[in-house]
């Protein structure tokens, strides 16, 4: 089977590890071009990039698939199947339908909750109890397509993005292989017309915690947003980013220190447990509010 795999930051590297390691031919690997990055802001691969090049496989970096030679450069491969995970570029109809079985998307949602660009930090966000990866036949829609496999996580009490976004690409990553390894006889299912939901780009204008808002919606936002782009509060001037939280037992004016890093918020209270201050490493709460000079009150 001869594959291509399309795919830029670190949640679609193990799939492609685990696409080589099950002995399929990777015709090429797609990924968006180099950005600057660094001090230097010297251009950067993406992460898969790096990874395909160390393998040994060839990559293309087209910025854009609308054009009638990255088109033709594409059919020219001849494909059997594409593999998207986390690509970050339109497909246009004529791109989705030249590999023989066309295109197949690893989504980290349960869809159809979750389409679009942010499924782990909304189902955080949003308080679900699970969430899971699926693996869709791609059409011309936002996520519409139908899916072939699915398979759900839960949501762990404490769980970050981060977390969730590591567990959710190894689980994607052995999901499509199963997928291909029976794609003779899987038949897809149309996703239901009920239950849509849209996870709309992280806007940085979220991160900052309003302590009146209850500690559950307060807990859900740290979480969700850990670790990029982190939600954030104002410490005497300091801008500090919020990286680990826990419900906890508490009441005060919102916004109020209760002691350690615990805050009142609207209704009940946040144990804060992980956060990185300007210019520094992430650390826990702990070592961090050593030389921290915490106000009686948040803001």
């Amino acid at each position: 089977m001869r594959v291509v795999f399309m795919g830029t930051p670190d949640f679609s590297v193990p799939v492609l590890d685990a696409l080589v390691a099950a002995g399929l031919e990777i015709c090429a690997v797609y990924s968006q071009p180099p950005r600057p990055a660094g001090r230097g802001k010297k251009d950067r691969p993406s992460p898969v990039q790096a990874r395909a090049e160390s393998l040994g496989l060839p990559v293309r970096h087209p910025v854009s698939l609308k054009d009638a030679q990255a088109q033709a450069d594409f059919a020219a491969l001849d494909a059997d199947v594409a593999v998207v995970v986390a690509y970050g570029l339109i497909l246009p109809q004529v791109v989705l339908d030249a590999p023989k079985l066309g295109c197949l998307n690893i989504h980290a949602s349960l869809l159809p909750r979750w389409r679009g660009a942010a499924p782990i930090h909304r189902a955080i966000m949003a308080g679900d109890a699970k969430t899971g990866v699926c693996i869709m036949q791609m059409d011309a829609g936002l996520d519409t397509g139908p899916v072939l496999l699915r398979e759900a996580v839960a949501i762990a009490p404490e769980d970050t993005t981060g977390a969730l976004h590591d567990r959710l690409s190894e689980l994607g990553a052995m999901l499509i292989v199963k997928a291909l390894a029976q794609i003779d006889s899987l038949v897809p299912q149309a996703q239901p017309e009920n239950g849509v939901t849209y996870a709309a780009k992280i806007d940085k204008a979220e991160a900052r915690v309003d302590w009146s808002r209850p500690a559950v919606e307060v807990d859900h936002l740290i979480r969700g947003l850990s670790p990029f782009p982190g939600a954030w509060c104002d410490l005497g001037g300091e801008r500090v980013k919020l990286l680990g939280s826990r419900l906890t037992d508490g009441q005060g004016g919102a916004g109020q220190i209760l002691g350690g890093f615990t805050v009142a918020c609207g209704d009940g209270a946040v144990a804060i447990t992980r956060l990185q201050r300007a210019g520094k490493k992430p650390m826990e709460t702990s070592d961090a509010l050593r030389g921290l000079d915490l106000p009686e009150r948040l803001t």
